[in-house]
């Protein structure tokens, strides 16, 4: 009896429709097992779904692009000044702070692979995700929900400064946590450049390719946004030919 109520729980899973016009995020979880399949056929509008019915909560999913640099940019120049103040010299800054640059670099790329990308099937587990990712993928012009939200991020930041602090010196910490900061508010910019921009020179404009290729060819690779560096170093640097299969 118990494998047959698993397998008619299973098929209500697999039938479950998703409802655009009603609020989203309480909704895929019950897509279990076809979430995966579901979430990775976008839907090509510049106007994104509704994600709760709470206004409130909804506000908080919003974010003009404009908003990131405007917040975290001054949490860079005091970050750098700490480390100008106790007695480093501009020369040992500025290299601190392009080590940062390089350290987010990589965290990227593993936030983006390894969290952004994860598998999921249980109901929450898919609720989260399509909060985290699924959602830019579902929805992959929405201009308003392609930064990070300030408040998840200066939740995120926390975690970041003590790793900061594992690798660095008291007085290095916040040169090179400032870097890093500054390779995020590039990071989430040049990522809403490359859904919304028009480039127009070679390097902006093959950019915008690689990672459009991502979302609608070859979406297990290609997980740099910022350069294909690190995609390079692990193999998941698309081929040419695993693009063309997917078209």
């Amino acid at each position: 009896m118990r494998i047959l109520s698993l397998k008619a729980d299973k098929m209500v899973a697999q039938e479950f429709t998703v409802d655009l016009n009603k609020p989203l995020v309480f909704q895929v979880g019950h897509l279990g097992e076809a979430y995966q399949e579901w979430v990775h056929q976008p839907i090509v509008s510049k106007e994104g779904p509704r994600f709760f019915e709470s206004d409130f909560w909804e506000f908080l999913t919003r974010t003009v692009w404009w908003a990131v640099p405007t917040i975290w940019l001054p949490v860079v120049c005091f970050c750098i000044s700490m480390t100008i103040q106790v007695g480093h010299t501009l020369p040992q800054v500025a290299l601190l702070v392009v080590a940062g640059i390089f350290v987010w670099t990589l965290v990227e790329y593993t936030l983006h692979r390894f969290l952004f990308h994860i598998k999921t099937k249980t109901y929450w587990g898919n609720t989260m995700h399509y909060l985290l990712h699924g959602c830019h993928h579902k929805h992959p012009m929405d201009g308003l929900r392609l930064v990070f939200p300030p408040a998840a991020t200066a939740i995120l930041l926390v975690p970041f400064w003590n790793f900061v602090k594992l690798i660095s010196t008291p007085t290095t910490t916040p040169a090179l946590f400032g870097g890093g900061l500054l390779g995020y508010v590039m990071y989430d910019c040049t990522h809403y450049y490359l859904h919304h921009g028009q480039p127009s020179s070679n390097v902006p404009r093959n950019l915008k390719k690689y990672h459009l290729n991502h979302h609608f060819r070859v979406q297990n690779k290609g997980f740099g946004i910022t350069s294909a560096l690190w995609d390079k170093v692990f193999g998941t640097l698309p081929s040419s030919k695993t693009a063309e299969k997917s078209r």
